[in-house]
């Protein structure tokens, strides 16, 4: 369990955003409060169109709020620039998509060995394969790998770079049950061992039972926000 008296490394103070579409406008979030602290386990929930992966974008500075402000640690992010948001990103964010986005040409290893490249204190890439259990695995080519097990190469290449805060967009979107599971254990490793903020948004409610904390978005606002009583392991999960 997180201890809030400890530091808090996110601040989202009164965020909003809206799109134009033609002449209409959009608002995908309105008025959003909260913050992330160091070493949490959060699940974002909501259902298509409450404003979830806009948040998540925002959070990791791959877009900026149209009023309001983002604040990681004394970073402005929503007074940075272009060149500012890329340093961001590159030093501070790992992300996880639902589509695994690996290069088909290149191994496992050399997948993840690509950020390992960039980064300023990285992992080995056989050492974050193996954090997410595919020491086995470092030769293979995406083709030649299940989608579980592409998707934990998402997470290595994701952690290789030693980030501070993991952002996952429904990373078992695209999974079976069994598999998703084994997806969700993995983030919950990392989490636990290398104490990096994981932010995850679902549509799946049974999730939300491993984290700390719970925010529940609807029409772009939180209508929901609680702390759990103690976090359910992946594998005692169903839905």
């Amino acid at each position: 369990m997180v201890n809030e008296t400890g530091e808090a490394l996110f601040h989202v103070h009164n965020v909003s955003k809206a799109y134009l579409m033609g002449d209409v406008e959009v608002n995908a979030l309105r008025g959003i409060d909260f913050d992330l602290w160091g070493g949490e386990f959060v699940v974002i929930l909501g259902a298509s169109g409450s404003g979830k992966s806009t948040l998540l974008n925002i959070l990791g500075g791959l877009d900026v709020p149209t009023s309001g402000e983002v604040y990681f640690r004394d970073h402005n992010l929503t007074a940075a620039g272009e060149a500012a948001l890329t340093a961001f990103r590159r030093e501070h964010v790992g992300f996880v998509f639902q589509f695994y986005n690996l290069i088909p040409s290149l191994t496992a290893l050399e997948n993840v060995a690509l950020v390992t490249e960039i980064a300023d204190n990285p992992m080995d890439p056989a050492e974050a394969l193996a954090l997410v259990g595919l020491q086995e695995r470092l030769q293979h080519f995406p083709a030649q790998l299940s989608g579980g097990e592409q998707q934990r190469i998402a997470i290595a290449r994701a952690v290789a770079k030693r980030p501070e805060v993991l952002l996952c967009d429904e990373p078992t979107g695209a999974l079976d049950y069994a598999t998703g599971r084994v997806v969700l254990e993995v983030l919950e490793r990392v989490n636990r061992e290398l104490g990096t903020i994981t932010a995850v948004i679902t549509h799946n409610a049974a999730i939300a039972g491993m984290a700390d904390r719970v925010i529940r978005l609807s029409s772009g606002r939180i209508i929901e926000e609680h702390r759990n009583p103690g976090r359910i392991a992946p594998a005692d999960l169903s839905w």
